[in-house]
């Protein structure tokens, strides 16, 4: 598909996939405001029963939905958030890539390039697209290059709701990312598109209101694509961009043509609705503890006049009030009214919702610091945050072909259009353990191992590093062996008899056996 000529933006096959990217970006922002328009609740005086509320689909589902009520007339929006969506998005990050992946490739100028990359920036813009990515099921990595900026083009993160993609079977073939420069208090939008495809780049600048594309306009209409060229030869026979996806399959756009291909969010399905009726549960605490304060109720005659228009007030510091007259049988005492706070009924109803969360997105309490009982040792960590490390798994799986496909090809094109001299190479991908080992308990299975003969030095070493290349690996085998002392001979040991030059026992001489 060419870059457009004008007409609706993002195209009308993906505007159930832009509206569902809508949602989801709402609660991984976590801004009430946006949550409350995501789902319907746009002003502050809508009527208590809205149209939206009896339709079907997904429309009619979020207007029925807490953050989908109106508030009420002439009362403040009070409604809160507990940020669990961020909280899971940035623990799926941590795990993949709170430390750097291991690159190896077998040539030593490739593999320093690649540590140069991992050096400057790319475990930060992998952590990054692993975040919004676990929010909005997947992420783009793109090849850039400015010689303002850097020497050395590198790999830029493109979100996954900033993208049209283009599939061929289930592999990215190519892709168009598009974004708004700027906007001016009329409402029309600059948009910039650029396009990915094989062999090519290709980027076009657009005037347009909210949604459409109305007019061309030359790149030099605007600073930030002044430099750029209306197309730009790649020499590369794929495309210069690769989408990782978060997991699959999704299950909302299983048969959806577009959609299929795209990565699940650990929000999907019926995680959005424990995470509505947890934001529910924690508003209605919070009402408790606003309707629980203490109020009194006193007769009007003990209130001071402030004087015309200014009302009356009544003064909890006083001590002694003068006699005040009133009708026989009328009670003149004072009454506070203050409400319970269930903080057990709420507590236990907000911890069985965030329970129920954490299962359906494959997480532990304890990856969340919920549980009661402190791990120790690294085994007791990855016992008690096994489910965790179970869906860190499964998410590497899914990230391991493509972040090597985005390497290769970005070796591709330096090699092709900067003359690095470097051998472009699939990199081989280890992921970096979440959960340090314990030494001591390494240092005890070596032991072990060695006493029973059941590991040579070389295995004994990778275990002990499985940081280590195979230079640094062989290194310290090679220490090891020369550490050893020489073996010392048993001096009682039988040894045979001392022979001639020959071979042959001398005539004469007694047998030891004599």
């Amino acid at each position: 598909m060419p870059l457009p000529s004008g007409g609706t933006w993002p195209p009308k096959n993906l505007r159930d996939i832009y509206d569902t990217y809508t949602v989801l970006n709402a609660w991984y922002r976590g801004d009430r405001d946006e949550l409350a328009t995501a789902y319907g609740d746009t002003t502050d005086n809508r009527p208590a029963n809205r149209p939206t509320q009896y339709r079907g689909g997904l429309v009619g589902k979020m207007a029925r939905w807490f953050w989908g009520a109106p508030t009420p007339a002439g009362e403040k929006r009070t409604k809160l958030h507990v940020p669990v969506a961020s909280d899971i998005a940035t623990m799926s990050a941590d795990l993949l890539f709170s430390e750097p992946p291991s690159l190896l490739v077998q040539d030593p100028g490739t593999q320093a390039r690649i540590e140069d990359l991992v050096e400057n920036g790319l475990q930060a813009t992998l952590l990054e697209g692993a975040e919004v990515g676990a929010a909005l099921g997947g992420y783009y990595l793109r090849s850039v290059w400015d010689n303002e900026v850097s020497p050395r083009p590198w790999l830029s993160v493109v979100h996954a709701d900033g993208a049209v993609p283009e599939w061929r079977w289930d592999k990215l073939h190519a892709v168009t990312f598009w974004r708004v420069i700027e906007q001016d208090d009329k409402g029309k939008c600059l948009y910039h598109l650029e396009r990915h495809e094989p062999g090519w780049i290709l980027n076009r600048l657009y005037r347009g209101a909210p949604g459409s594309l109305d007019q061309e306009l030359p790149l030099t209409a605007h600073p930030e694509t002044a430099n750029l060229k209306p197309a730009i030869e790649t020499k590369v026979k794929r495309c210069t961009a690769v989408y990782i996806a978060n997991m699959r399959p999704n299950r909302d756009w299983r048969r959806n043509p577009v959609g299929a291909n795209l990565g699940r969010s650990d929000f999907a399905g019926a995680v959005l609705g424990l995470m509505d009726s947890l934001d529910e549960t924690w508003t209605s605490w919070m009402r408790d503890i606003r309707l629980a304060k203490a109020r009194l109720v006193v007769p009007r005659g003990y209130l001071t006049d402030n004087g015309p228009g200014k009302g009356a007030s009544f003064d909890l510091d006083r001590e002694l009030y003068e006699e005040v007259s009133s009708l026989p049988g009328e009670g003149l005492d004072l009454s506070a009214h203050q409400f319970a706070i269930r903080v057990e009924e709420h507590k236990d109803t907000a911890a069985e919702l965030l329970a129920a969360i954490l299962r359906a997105t494959g997480y532990s309490a304890q990856s969340f610091g919920l549980s009661n009982e402190v791990a120790v040792t690294a085994t007791e960590i990855m016992a008690r945050e096994r489910r965790s490390l179970v869906t860190k798994g499964k998410k590497a799986l899914y990230t391991r072909p493509d972040l090597a496909d985005a390497i290769e090809t970005h070796l591709e094109l330096e090699a092709a259009l900067f003359n690095s001299r470097i051998a472009p190479e699939r990199p081989t991908i280890v992921f970096g353990d979440s959960i340090a080992a314990d030494i001591q308990q390494l240092a005890q299975t070596a032991m072990l191992m060695r006493q029973a003969e059941a590991a040579s030095d070389d295995t004994i070493v990778r275990l002990l590093h499985p940081d280590w290349d195979e230079t640094e690996i062989q290194a310290e085998v090679a220490r090891i062996v020369a550490g050893r002392p020489e073996p010392v001979a048993d001096p009682f040991a039988l040894r045979p008899p001392a022979d001639d030059q020959d071979g042959e026992q001398q005539d004469g001489e007694p047998s030891p056996l004599d």
